[in-house]
């Protein structure tokens, strides 16, 4: 007997007991239907926290901070060190570090570090409100953009350094400061209230440039150095000398193709130096961690019902091999050699296997399909961008694959005890 026709006789053999297969392949279909599922929204949420949350680092970009006194990893919170929140000498950490954050001598020490090529230090605005033409006043934490940052514009474009004052707005601020939607805002002034140091309130204007879109994360609004400027010398009205500068983070930039072993040299020497950097990877990997756990949990299940759909398997096929014992002995009798009979049962587990995994994906498909939009304009509405489910043509051919791997491996008991049987035996069988 050829391949083809052990592979033919297999599938006709499958239905001979159409009841006892079809319950068979139901167990398989609900472990395949799981693991499709499960699959295709771990890897649509994951691609949308990519997309989110890489929005606060370009590639070659480190998110500086100045490092706890206890280290990089204390337990509890840092204790309190007098000497360093005066910016005094400190035990723990360099001498000059600025109370609460950096200033620009912990700057200048951040960008002599071997492998950083430029250091631009995260700047917030002191802003009480913005208001547009007729409309209320809002709060808006607004921040002085950097080249770290990569907006996801609605409308617009990000903030120029080289033009007059310009703020880019969430999108959630269009509509509240009176405008139809976000191409309608561009272009179109606002003003920011700001209050001085003795008190006095000052009003400083603005353009809008840019709406970005709503997502996981709210980096708020952000203004390009003309605002910045602006609104300091709004705020420091009042205020006799200079006032010294302080940072609460800073971006650090590094080659982008520096290579894994040269981002952690960079880490260990700012560490050195009292600080320590963080990658976009570091800052998104809490929440990938969280959702392959989520992920990981739910297919676990899905494995476990297919490990109940093995037994189904087994015993189909050792109620087929009973079944068919006079007819396996008469194939032996006729030439057939026992390794083309464990391949014929073995083929039927696979196909077992194949049916219940092909049709449990494809439902999964045309269900993430058909809920997918209305989730989105629904559940998720508030997260656009987000798409829940993302089948990838990989992932479903591997999981159709394991399933007829587990299907062959629960088939080689059947398969085996029908090619050790005797052909004369089995043809004197009742």
């Amino acid at each position: 007997m050829k391949t083809r026709d052990v592979i033919a006789s297999a599938v006709q053999n499958t239905f001979r007991s159409k009841l006892r297969t079809s319950l068979t392949v139901i167990a398989i279909f609900i472990g395949a239907f799981t693991l499709t599922m499960t699959s295709a929204i771990g890897a649509g949420v994951s691609s949308f926290i990519d997309s989110q949350v890489g929005a606060i680092g370009a590639p070659g970009v480190l998110a500086v901070t100045p490092a706890p006194a206890d280290g990089p990893v204390a337990d509890g919170p840092a204790v309190y060190d007098p000497e360093r929140a005066t910016g005094g000498a400190s035990i723990d950490g360099p001498p000059g570090m600025a109370a609460g954050g950096m200033n620009e001598a912990d700057l200048e020490r951040i960008a002599e570090v071997e492998g950083i090529t430029g250091v631009s230090p995260m700047v917030s605005m002191p802003v009480d409100y913005i208001a547009a033409a007729g409309s209320q006043q809002y709060e808006l934490p607004i921040d002085l953009a950097s080249g770290a940052f990569i907006p996801d514009l609605a409308a617009g474009a990000a903030v120029d350094d080289r033009a007059e004052r310009q703020v880019q707005l969430p999108a959630d601020y269009v509509e509240a400061l009176g405008y139809t939607d976000a191409e309608a805002a561009i272009g179109q002034p606002v003003t920011l209230g700001v209050t001085d140091a003795v008190g006095e309130h000052h009003e400083v204007g603005a353009v809008i440039a840019g709406v970005t879109n709503p997502g996981l994360l709210s980096l708020g609004a952000e203004g390009n150095q003309a605002l910045a400027d602006a609104v300091q010398e709004a705020q420091q009205s009042g205020i006799t000398g200079d006032v010294a500068p302080v940072y609460l983070a800073t971006n650090a930039t590094i080659d982008p193709a520096s290579t894994p072993e040269q981002i952690a040299a960079i880490k260990v020497d700012l560490l050195e130096a009292g600080f320590q950097g963080q990658t976009t990877a570091d800052q998104i990997g809490a929440f990938k961690t969280v959702i392959d756990v989520v992920t990981g949990i739910l297919n676990a299940f899905a494995v476990i019902a297919l490990l109940a759909a093995g037994f189904g398997i087994v015993n189909t096929l050792l109620m087929s091999v009973q079944e068919r014992t006079r007819e396996i002995g008469l194939m032996k009798a006729m030439g057939m050699r026992s390794g083309k009979v464990f391949g014929l049962f073995s083929m039927e587990a696979v196909f077992i296997g194949f049916l219940g995994s092909a049709i449990g994906a494809g439902v999964a498909i045309l269900t993430g399909l058909i809920a997918a939009p209305l989730l989105a304009e629904g559940l998720f509405a508030e997260l656009p961008g987000l798409e829940i489910v993302r089948f990838e043509p990989l992932s479903v051919a591997v999981i159709i694959a394991v399933v007829m791997a587990i299907a062959f491996l629960a088939g080689t008991l059947p398969a085996r005890r029908a090619a050790r049987q005797h052909p004369i035996e089995a043809l004197r069988y009742e």
